[in-house]
């Protein structure tokens, strides 16, 4: 498994779903470069697959991701958080070496991705 997703990020991916006027798509998370630390994540709906992606049934959700964001996305965890001042996903990656204070940028080891100024 690439990617985990807890309970409450599957539920929130399936009420978001739920929502999409296409009901077939599936969730498509990906890493690319940018962001102030050098890679940043991305999460959405997607309907267009290529061969080269790695498909996964998590939570009963539909999960891709392409071959390069695999090899930096291997055993990230998706949650979502619900707290006071709203909710929103969190991303746990075991391969981030270092991250910015807003959580969704990030270099590891192997990949220091193009860093962009803040």
């Amino acid at each position: 498994m690439i990617v985990e997703i807890t309970d409450s990020a599957a539920s929130r991916i399936k009420e978001m779903l739920a929502d999409e006027e296409d009901q077939n798509q599936f969730l498509r998370v990906a890493v690319k470069g940018g962001g102030c630390t050098g890679l940043s994540y991305g999460m959405g709906f997607d309907s267009d697959k290529s061969e080269s992606d790695h498909e996964e049934m998590i939570e009963g959700i539909r999960v891709v991701v392409d071959e390069e964001s695999a090899k930096v996305l291997k055993g990230t965890v998706v949650d979502f958080k619900q707290n006071m001042m709203g909710g929103g996903f969190t991303i746990t990656n075991p391969n981030a070496i270092a991250s910015c204070g807003c959580g969704s940028s990030f270099r590891t080891a192997a990949n220091a991705g193009t860093p962009e100024e803040c």
